[in-house]
């Protein structure tokens, strides 16, 4: 399987620009996909992070199996969901908050990962009442002769 990698910089908002609040200055990152291992009751999702000029970093996200349920995530949401958790972390760390290796998807973040990449359709207002459909009515009316 090729890995993927992202780049995270200003585009994708994660510029870290202040040191005086401990943060980092001028920094790009780069989140590869790994791959992902299956446990007895989760997958285990497994990031390379390159974070120039600082070192690179290793981190797991883990995904209970009961998130792959009917009208939840799909096995193919997997690396998707992981990645913006993972990102988010990585986005808000600074030099005295650095993000753990080890991470888990919640509920919060499912129903957020859902509400963007799925998100529900307006219901259609229903077809006025007096509206007949042409099978409806007397067939006089509706019938070649």
């Amino acid at each position: 399987m090729p890995l993927t990698a992202e780049r995270i910089g200003a585009a994708g908002g994660v510029k870290y620009d202040q040191r005086s609040q401990g943060q980092y200055e001028d920094s790009e990152m780069y989140i590869q996909y790994v791959g992902f291992d299956s446990a007895a009751s989760s997958r285990i999702y497994t990031f390379h992070v390159i974070d120039t000029p600082h070192e690179a970093r290793d981190f797991t996200v883990n995904v209970q199996f009961e998130a792959f349920r009917p009208n939840c995530l799909k096995l193919q949401d997997g690396p998707g969901i992981c990645f913006a958790r993972l990102a988010k972390e990585l986005g808000g760390e600074t030099l005295e908050s650095r993000t753990e290796a080890r991470l888990s998807i919640g509920e919060p973040d499912i129903q957020e990962y859902l509400e963007r990449h799925y998100p529900r359709k307006p219901q259609a207002k229903k077809k006025e009442a007096s509206i007949v459909s042409p099978v409806a009515g007397p067939k006089h009316l509706w019938q070649r002769g």
